[in-house]
């Protein structure tokens, strides 16, 4: 007797936990944990830029100018750029400035308009700066003193165009996105081009403007895959592109490929752990979100929209945490 009650008590039990299951089906409720992430992301039109916390609070900001590249670096610092000719080093602990660049204190750029959108902290301290004008890449020791330099070839000089986002290869190579070219070239160290990506316009007159109307191929960032391909943020291409060493697209994502989203200026990107792609979609809107974070079957995983922290010109971020997982900061946006 007392068995048969038992197994009546787990009928009942199983099915209760089939009807309650049922009903949030049918009432649209999904039992799984929504995803969360924790973030640093930039905006030069609100001047901000701020940590966001898996609960969607701000953890950190600070005041920055204009700004096209962002990096949080393995002891918690925040490298990123005050105006277009200054690099600093943040200690977001106390806000206090502990490492700062000025590309107009330096004499061999004395009355050169010059521009930085690109740098990085490099394995060996050093930091790797770009300057758009003068056409450099130059390696800086603690002490700014210059212990590498190397020249860029660039077609249509402007240094407001000249670069994007240029980042160093574990094999000493730099990839370098030129934004007025409109391409994709990987130097050695000595300059040479070892291999270049023209970013195509897909049969497609280029269009002016910053958002969802505009077109062209001014791409924006590059970065080299384990397996040796690259993948391409097109900048007002509005898509990413995986490219072979043969210059061939196995994998994309175009401006309508997303259900109810819209790609603007596609700016930077970072590759995630198991393979997602976070796309920072800056210039798109109010309509749209301003980060996706997107798999490989091209569904999105998680988005982020908030035009009250942030604004229209969202060019920058990196992911410090997915699902309460802290990211390896010393590669977790740092291209192989």
């Amino acid at each position: 007797m007392l068995s048969i009650c038992r197994a009546k008590s787990r009928f009942n039990l199983v099915a209760t936990f089939a009807v309650l299951l049922a009903v949030v089906s049918q009432a649209g409720f999904s039992l799984a944990a929504e995803p969360t992430r924790r973030f640093i992301a930039a905006d030069s039109s609100k001047s901000r830029v701020a940590i966001i916390d898996e609960a969607g609070k701000t953890e950190w900001e600070f005041k920055i100018g204009p700004l096209h590249d962002l990096h949080v670096l393995p002891g918690g610092n925040v490298l990123l750029q005050p105006s277009w000719t200054e690099v600093a080093e943040v200690d977001p602990k106390n806000d206090q400035v502990v490492w700062h660049y000025d590309a107009k204190q330096r004499p061999e750029n004395e009355g050169k308009r010059l521009e930085i959108h690109a740098f990085q902290r490099l394995a060996d301290g050093r930091t790797m700066v770009v300057e758009s004008g003068p056409g450099n890449v130059i390696e800086l020791d603690k002490d700014l003193h210059v212990v590498h330099s190397m020249a860029l070839r660039v077609t249509r000089p402007d240094a407001h165009r000249d670069t994007r986002l240029v980042r160093k290869l574990k094999s000493g190579n730099y990839l370098v996105c030129h934004e007025g070219d409109g391409l994709v070239r990987e130097y050695d160290p000595t300059g040479k081009t070892v291999w270049e990506y023209a970013v195509p316009l897909f049969d497609r007159k280029p269009a002016g403007g910053h958002g969802v109307e505009a077109f062209g191929n001014q791409c924006f960032s590059a970065i080299r895959l384990p397996n040796g391909n690259t993948l391409i943020g097109t900048g007002n291409g509005h898509s990413i592109l995986e490219v072979t060493p043969a210059e061939q697209i196995i994998w994309s994502l175009h401006q309508n490929d997303l259900p109810g989203i819209q790609l603007a200026w596609v700016t930077s990107l970072q590759v995630l752990p198991g393979g997602n792609i976070l796309i920072n979609n800056c210039h798109a809107g109010p309509e749209n979100p301003q980060l996706i974070e997107v798999n490989r079957e091209k569904r999105i995983v998680w988005s982020f929209k908030d035009f009250d922290r942030f604004g229209d010109s969202l060019t920058n971020s990196q992911m410090l945490a997915v699902d309460g997982v802290a990211l390896p900061l010393d590669g977790a946006k740092l291209l192989r």
